[in-house]
């Protein structure tokens, strides 16, 4: 049966063929192989047996062009065995759809390699899983997550359901300062969920990981479209999972700003790549400008794209402190894209029309979230209207200059005049936000002391080791890919690829000075790393050239056409190498990712808590129970980075940790504890010390405690405020008490010392105190521990209500 060519009757032969032949999608991609390098060929050319390459040309898969052969309708064929332009073709034909096509259509290999890839997305989450989950905790790794935590719990105590959205307005200034929409996404889902504690820690633990697989989705189409090939976005994908940095700041319990800010950037990224690639395609379909860009227009796809684009623009900008960041590299690629529209003249105005529509809707929902809501600083929330007013002014620039066809020198010259007038603009009518978003970039970029304010190429790893360990083994793979990104953008129209790579080199020079803008940077990195991959295993013969690179070879020969598919949205799909390749494909892909892998439980492990902390925690909170302290009597003073854990578990007051900031290095490095004690005013109710690197003064109060335990070891002297409630190597949390004061007799100018056997966590050591008797023949000596204390053979039995209420207790004589 021949089809005659018609792309419907080719679908249906296909279709119908794959569905006929278990190995038929081999047979396909053989031949979609050898008609990829030749215009023509032979039966010679590819290894297919007689009978099933007759059948081919039977059915009218492939037909007889001047005694040699080609593919009747690669797109076709290409697209069935996908079934990835399946959405299109609906849209095209109207709602009726042909189920049985449907089903023939869909590469079950893609997706089960997707579904494979979001698997590893996921478990890479969740190395830290007995971290999190431990002692009836609920730990997330880190110190910023409480403070996400407190919110959460503010907003689910003050709000009657998840329709009650007057909490989003009504709650304090400072909890829709920075991050807003972070902070009411947590609360709505734990709302979903229920409200109460269980539904926030459900929230806690696993939003990030659902995030993170969500965000593995728009990698993987971000991918596709670029490329056309789902192989490349499968492996971006899987380098996605492995980033150690983002697997860290998105990792199971780590619900921060990262996790919101992350998927909102990649739903940005997305639509932009497909209102690029969307317009590139139709031109590259042999349709004129002026029609190609009509139909882009025309088309409902592009303007629902364009309402997502504007919703991902406004909650970007309300996800996080600096989300105006990110709006700098859109500004750049808006103005790069109508440059490169001019260039291939093609109208800058109406190529770019959906994305300024977009512009307009977060623009107007971003001020309208700030004015009627208070969310954000004002100069934060009208940075996409000056970035929308910038765009106009460059593509009516750019419409100029093609009018004109002058040296697009001129343009690039003119739009860094309007991006320049702009901020001094901004700069002169607005001082008060001018002054504010100046103490704001002075926040982000000179802030010091946390270990994410250091550069992506520290010389702690020698540089060249930085952004392997941050971002994986990838990493400079992805560097050359983004070399032949900004040479393929250069040659040819390119929308698409000058979108992954403006918004990859800008977020390279932020991580180089800050390796917190590593986790953005992954994003686009992981396209980019996919491809040099695929084009890796390409190179040493054990995959197909995937499609760019076979259009940048097509390019180079000079040919007319895009590609030898004419340009079409192909996408070769997953097929299993055989005997020895296989072996190869799977050591490339364990050096790749598995190294990369083995990075993630290290870079996890600096955030998440040891056992012996989290026992502290109990300790504590079982003594303030016990004790009936109430904050800020169980106020519990530590390392300012692990202070907002200690304090969310026993107080709930997590929401910052300035005071542990300020104080607890003088603690910690004072010569006379019991001082100190008298000095906090009652502030601090318990203290937990860690151990650290480096030598410790046996004087300080982090040796009398962490190692004396506070009881007198090693030439120190027993502490009277600090009761042990638990103790470990490398941990041990204390009490500040009042304690007994014990009434002691004895001959004037006597040394007499009191001792009581201690034991805290199965560890048991004497506490004596030694006091000289005064002229009056009396001494006095307070003692942190409940128990029989002896002098000699006198005893006194102290009592817990006497050590916390400072009660005097006389020995008996």
């Amino acid at each position: 049966m021949s089809t005659d060519g018609d792309p419907d009757d080719v679908s249906d032969a296909t279709a119908s063929f794959l569905a006929d032949h278990d190995d038929g999608d081999r047979v396909l991609e053989t031949v979609l192989a050898v008609d990829v390098d030749h215009e023509t060929w032979t039966f010679d050319d590819v290894d297919l047996d007689s009978g099933t390459f007759g059948e081919l040309v039977s059915r009218g898969i492939v037909t007889k062009v001047d005694g040699a052969y080609q593919i009747a309708e690669p797109a076709v064929i290409e697209s069935v065995l996908t079934g990835e332009d399946l959405e299109a073709r609906v849209n095209d034909t109207g709602p009726a759809v042909d189920l049985e096509r449907f089903w023939t259509s869909i590469d079950l290999r893609a997706l089960a390699a997707l579904f494979g890839a979001l698997l590893v997305v996921a478990g890479a989450r969740m190395t830290a899983y007995r971290s999190v989950f431990q002692q009836g905790y609920v730990v997330s790794p880190g110190n910023d997550p409480y403070y996400f935590r407190y919110w959460m719990k503010d907003l689910l105590t003050k709000s009657s359901g998840p329709t009650d959205v007057g909490v989003l307005t009504e709650s304090s200034g400072s909890l829709f300062g920075t991050r807003p929409l972070a902070h009411a996404t947590n609360w709505f889902l734990a709302e979903l969920l229920g409200g109460g504690q269980g539904a926030a820690d459900t929230v806690a633990a696993w939003l990030p990981v659902v995030a993170s697989i969500a965000l593995g989705v728009v990698v993987y189409k971000c991918t596709v479209l670029l490329t056309r090939d789902v192989r490349v976005g499968i492996a971006s994908v899987l380098v996605f999972a492995v980033t150690p940095i983002h697997a860290v700041y998105t990792g199971l319990g780590f619900i921060d700003h990262q996790l919101h800010q992350y998927l909102w950037f990649g739903v940005t990224l997305l639509t932009l790549t497909w209102f690029a690639v969307d317009l590139q395609r139709r031109l590259e379909g042999g349709t004129s400008e002026s029609g190609a860009v009509r139909e882009h227009l025309q088309s409902p796809a592009t303007w629902a794209v364009a309402v997502v684009f504007g919703l991902s623009v406004a909650a970007g900008i309300h996800s996080w402190g600096g989300s105006p960041l990110l709006l700098i590299p859109l500004a750049a690629y808006v103005a790069l894209r109508v440059a490169v529209d001019a260039r291939a003249d093609v109208s800058p105005a109406r190529a770019n029309l959906p994305l300024l529509a977009g512009l307009v809707l977060g623009s107007a929902l971003s001020l309208a979230l700030h004015h009627r809501w208070g969310w954000h600083a004002e100069f934060v929330s009208t940075m996409p209207a000056l970035v929308l007013g910038g765009s106009i002014a460059v593509v009516g620039l750019g419409e100029l200059w093609r009018r004109l066809d002058a040296h697009l020198g001129g343009l690039l010259a003119l739009e860094a005049l309007v991006g320049a007038g702009g901020l001094y603009g901004f700069r002169r009518l607005q001082p008060e936000d001018w002054a504010e978003a100046m103490a704001r970039v002075d926040d982000l970029f000179f802030r010091e002391g946390a270990t994410e304010t250091a550069s992506l190429f520290a010389t702690e790893y020698a540089v060249f080791f930085g952004p392997m360990y941050q971002l994986g083994m990838g990493f400079y793979l992805a560097l050359v890919v983004l070399g032949w990104v900004a040479w393929v953008v250069f040659r040819r129209y390119e929308p698409g690829w000058l979108l992954v790579g403006t918004y990859a080199g800008y977020l390279l020079v932020l991580a180089g000075i800050q390796v917190r803008f590593a986790g953005q940077l992954a994003i686009p990195l992981a396209v980019l790393t996919g491809l040099g991959l695929v084009q890796l295993f390409a190179v040493v013969d054990l995959a197909r050239t995937p499609v760019p690179f076979r259009d940048a070879e097509t390019d180079a020969r000079g040919d007319a056409s895009v590609a030898a598919d004419g340009g079409s949205s192909s996408r070769p799909t997953i097929s299993i190498p055989d005997g020895r390749k296989l072996g190869y494909v799977i050591g490339i892909g364990v050096l790749v990712f598995g190294l990369s892998l083995i990075y993630v439980p290290g870079l996890t492990a600096n955030v998440t808590y040891s056992d012996s902390q989290i026992e502290a925690v109990g300790a504590i909170d079982d003594h303030a129970d016990g004790a009936n302290r109430t904050y800020p009597e169980n106020f519990v003073l530590s390392e300012w980075g692990d202070n907002r854990m200690y304090n969310h578990f026993v107080n709930g007051e997590s929401q910052g940790y300035g005071y542990a900031q300020s104080n607890y290095a003088e603690f910690q490095s004072t010569t006379d504890p019991d001082d100190w004690y008298e000095q906090s005013n009652g502030r601090v109710g318990y203290v937990v010390l860690t151990d650290h690197d480096g030598e410790v003064a046996p004087e300080t109060a982090q040796a009398q405690l962490l190692e004396n335990r506070g009881a007198g070891w090693n030439g120190t002297t027993a502490l009277a405020h600090y009761q042990a409630i638990f103790v470990a190597e490398d941990a041990a949390a204390f009490a500040l008490v009042p304690g007994a004061t014990l009434e002691v007799r004895g001959s004037a100018g006597e040394n007499v010392t009191v001792t009581t056997e201690v034991s805290v966590s199965d560890e048991s050591f004497a506490y004596e105190r030694e006091v000289a008797v005064g002229e009056n023949g009396r001494a006095s000596v307070t003692v942190p521990y409940a128990g029989e204390y002896t002098l000699g053979d006198r005893t006194a039995t102290v009592t817990e209500a006497d050590v916390l209420n400072g009660q005097s207790v006389a020995l008996e004589e």
